[in-house]
């Protein structure tokens, strides 16, 4: 039985973009740093990386959306923070991001990894956000990584 998996290195020349929510800055930075940081490991180049910032979270579908339109990405890294409050507003949100970034995976054939983070307070963002519990951001450019690399060799079997 053959056995088809994505790996932790790029293609030469392969474009990625982190998409980059500017709400919560202190998180969102952090996570930006643990994703670029984490593909500049496996080797991705840093001219191969663009940075794209968006408002907030809600926002970051439709960039990716455009993005993948382009057709010059081997995948996108979506991150932001999105923090409970008082209001209903939280869930419209994190949900309907979530949502929409896999449309856009699905719509396109494009990895999408999705790093938004959805916590209970900033405490918990913290921790994710290179804290107690790694770095949230590094996790999704791995996967996107990887994802890149599984469809391509998906397409190249063609069984």
């Amino acid at each position: 039985m053959p056995l088809i998996e994505g790996e932790m290195r790029a293609a030469t020349g392969a474009r990625f973009a982190i998409l980059a929510s500017r709400w919560n800055p202190r998180i969102t930075d952090a996570l930006v740093d643990g994703a670029r940081q984490a593909m500049q490991d496996q080797g991705v180049v840093e001219s191969d990386i663009d940075l794209v910032r968006v408002p907030g979270a809600w926002e970051l579908p439709v960039a990716a959306a455009a993005l993948a339109a382009t057709g010059g990405y081997v995948a996108l890294v979506a991150l932001g923070c999105v923090v409970r409050g008082e209001t209903r507003h939280y869930e419209h949100v994190a949900d309907e991001c979530a949502k929409g970034l896999m449309r856009v995976a699905i719509d396109y054939r494009l990895p999408v990894a999705n790093g938004v983070l959805a916590v209970e307070d900033h405490a918990h963002a913290q921790s994710r956000a290179g804290g107690a519990h790694g770095n949230k951001g590094e996790e999704a450019a791995l996967a996107a990584l990887e994802m890149s690399r599984l469809l391509h060799k998906i397409s190249e079997s063609n069984p």
